[in-house]
């Protein structure tokens, strides 16, 4: 609550939540929610508080095979199969069955695509001899040199990039999170020790107020009790001295 006095906008808090008892009491719970409630339906924000944040920009990741794919995908078009195609070997047509040329052909095609499959699995041993270094290595140059970019060019490679560039960001952000948690912790355990010491300081003046207000009751009692008695003693010396006086006339 706003205490009298204070400049405009400021706030006392008046309650240590760490320190507090109480909270669990029948009704506690509910005139808290009650004033919350009330406050929430009150408060009307004047300005926007992210206005100081940059626009977002969701496409500034985007490389252009996932931009196609997200287009594919607002347009709800099924998924482009792979092609195999290219691994097929088909069989001479049913009117080149004796045609040697037409076989020759098909053996040929056979032997560049087991070629082909040998020369990629070379280049699969390779990259998962040498790859993790060429790109520690490229990482560390920001270049590469010509054994390195033989090694690194696979056709994989480009989704190879990016995989690695997300596993990065989340790294980044997951660092960053647990800074944020730690800051959060750290924060909330700087409040919980003010709130329990200011709370151990009102407790003693508390106690301090308690024991000067009884020792003012004891020493108004005992004021009371002398004013009692020396009215008393007054009113005694007052009567002895009227007897006093009839004896002298007598």
């Amino acid at each position: 609550m706003a205490g009298p006095g204070l400049v405009a906008g400021d706030v006392v808090v008046d309650a240590l939540p760490y320190f507090d008892q109480g909270y669990e009491a029948p009704g506690v719970r509910e005139a808290a929610a009650a004033l919350v409630e009330e406050e929430t339906r009150r408060y009307r924000p004047t300005k926007n508080y992210l206005s100081y944040l940059p626009a977002h920009d969701y496409s500034a990741f985007e490389t252009e095979i996932m931009r196609n794919e997200f287009e594919r995908l607002a347009a709800r078009q099924p998924l482009e199969l792979l092609s195999m195609k290219r691994y097929e070997l088909p069989a001479p047509s049913s009117g080149q069955k004796n045609d040697i040329t037409a076989w020759q052909e098909c053996v040929n095609n056979s032997m560049a695509q087991l070629e082909h499959q040998a020369v990629r699995i070379e280049n699969l041993e390779l990259m998962s001899q040498h790859g993790c270094n060429a790109w520690k290595v490229y990482n560390d140059s920001g270049e590469l040199n010509g054994s390195e970019l033989a090694i690194l060019w696979f056709p994989n490679i480009v989704l190879a990039s990016a995989i690695r560039h997300l596993v990065h960001m989340i790294e980044q952000a997951q660092k960053e999170l647990q800074k944020l948690r730690k800051s959060i912790q750290d924060l909330n355990w700087q409040r919980k020790n003010m709130q329990l010491t200011a709370g151990a300081k009102l407790r003693e003046m508390e106690s301090t107020w308690v024991s000067l207000v009884s020792k003012n009751y004891e020493i108004e009692r005992t004021i009371v009790q002398l004013e009692n008695e020396i009215s008393q003693i007054k009113q005694q010396h007052g009567e002895a001295n009227k007897e006093n006086i009839q004896q002298d006339f007598q």
